[in-house]
């Protein structure tokens, strides 16, 4: 039984030194946008997955909290997008910051049913960033999805202009 607790021991201890490595490569990557006021337009709650780096959903973001699963409220209001999560630091991604929304079966840990994933891309200091939400009823994902998009139209008609 001593030589099990040992291991179970040995075993955290060796995630805990690969996270803190994980933080130590990535001082490089820009802390998130700081919360603004805004009013919320629409409300889903789920579960925030993880932010990992553009199109590596394996790439788990462990700076600034980022790569700290937990329940989530995401709120769209007329400011940007807004994924509130008790218990850790909420993330804002400001409406000209948001670059694409896209659907997928998982990421770095979170595999669901096909396109029951909502991925959102942004930027921020010319580093690009994708973060996976789960909403919590399957009905919200399509609707999520609708309303994100329709920013990502409006964004696309504005760099056309």
């Amino acid at each position: 039984m001593l030589v099990t607790i040992g291991i179970v021991v040995l075993f955290c201890a060796l995630i805990l030194i690969g996270w803190r490595n994980m933080k130590r490569r990535q001082t490089d990557i820009p802390a998130p946008y700081a919360g603004f006021d805004d009013e919320p337009e629409h409300q889903f709650t789920g579960m925030y997955v993880a932010t990992t780096r553009y199109e590596d959903w394996l790439d788990r973001i462990a700076v600034h909290q980022l790569g700290v699963r937990s329940n989530a409220t995401l709120e769209l209001g007329s400011g940007g997008v807004h994924l509130l999560r008790p218990g850790t630091t909420d993330l804002h991604i400001p409406w000209n910051a948001f670059v694409k929304v896209a659907r997928s079966a998982g990421m770095v840990g979170k595999f669901v049913e096909r396109d029951g994933l909502i991925v959102i891309t942004w930027t921020k200091d010319d580093f690009t960033f994708d973060t996976g939400f789960r909403p919590r009823y399957h009905e919200d994902t399509a609707k999520i999805y609708q309303l994100l998009a329709s920013h990502q139209a409006d964004a696309a008609e504005q760099e056309t202009n």
